[in-house]
């Protein structure tokens, strides 16, 4: 008999990470994590779910998490920082490399049919294309990384590009990464939101008049709900998407399509 699986919500306290982890909670044995370690006892008794506190920038929190876990069933990680949150540098750690740690440490935890989705941003899509800083991006994890990015005039410490950035980033990883996890049987996706009215996405809204603009010229003319992004992650997790692995898929109302790559 095959070991039970368990779904795991990486951010799960607030925002789509909670929104996730409700649709997420009937499906099974469900395990909740967040730094925010009040906010997460809240989702986990409101679920039923259990819970941990991780730091994803901390390999031995990772660790812990990925032992919590046992056999991976599904996987959403939607843990991050937006500019108004943290300096450029903790934005890579945490939306970057932060990422590329959970990816790498949950493969001996793969089963047929595992699945994660980590969440991009529709910002990944905003930036031009460009092979040089691609190939910065792809090195995230060399003790040089900062090094390379100062060399290429990219300042790691502006907020608003290491956000972009990270987040182009992200997608990178899951098209790197989806071979090796498709070697287990497993699925590996990004998902990028737009602009969500979440506690971050109003945040960053009164730090950016600009994006007032962008809600204002996109199809829809409305920013999204986090259940609307948390339904697209729990289709992508699901057996229902079990063609789709090692690509992105962008949920922001058109906004790319009408404001970008800028």
């Amino acid at each position: 008999m095959s070991e039970p699986v368990t779904n795991v919500v990486l951010g799960a306290a607030t925002g789509m990470g909670a929104a996730t982890a409700r649709l997420l909670a009937p499906r099974g044995k469900l395990l909740l994590a967040d730094v925010n370690a009040d906010a997460l006892a809240e989702i986990g008794a409101e679920t039923g779910a259990e819970t941990i506190r991780c730091d994803i920038t901390k390999t031995d929190d990772v660790a812990a998490l990925v032992a919590a876990t046992g056999a991976l069933g599904a996987l959403v990680l939607t843990a991050g920082l937006s500019p108004a949150m943290a300096d450029g540098r903790r934005i890579y750690e945490v939306n970057l490399r932060g990422t590329q740690r959970v990816i790498q440490a949950f493969v001996p935890a793969l089963q047929p049919g595992s699945a994660a989705v980590c969440f991009a941003s529709m910002a990944g899509h905003m930036m031009p294309p460009s092979a040089e800083i691609d190939a910065i991006l792809d090195s995230a994890a060399d003790v040089d990384f900062y090094d390379r990015l100062d060399a290429a005039g990219l300042d790691h410490t502006v907020p608003e590009f290491a956000y972009s950035l990270s987040k182009r980033g992200v997608i990178r990883l899951v098209q790197h990464h989806a071979a090796e996890w498709g070697a287990a049987g497993a699925r590996l996706l990004s998902l990028s939101p737009g602009i969500i009215d979440t506690g971050m996405g109003q945040l960053e809204a009164s730090t950016q008049p600009a994006m007032a603009a962008m809600v204002e010229t996109s199809p829809l003319d409305r920013m999204a709900q986090p259940e609307e992004v948390a339904r697209v992650a729990a289709f992508l997790v699901s057996d229902d998407a079990s063609f789709m692995t090692g690509t992105d898929v962008l949920v922001d109302g058109g906004c790319v399509a009408t404001n970008g790559p800028q």
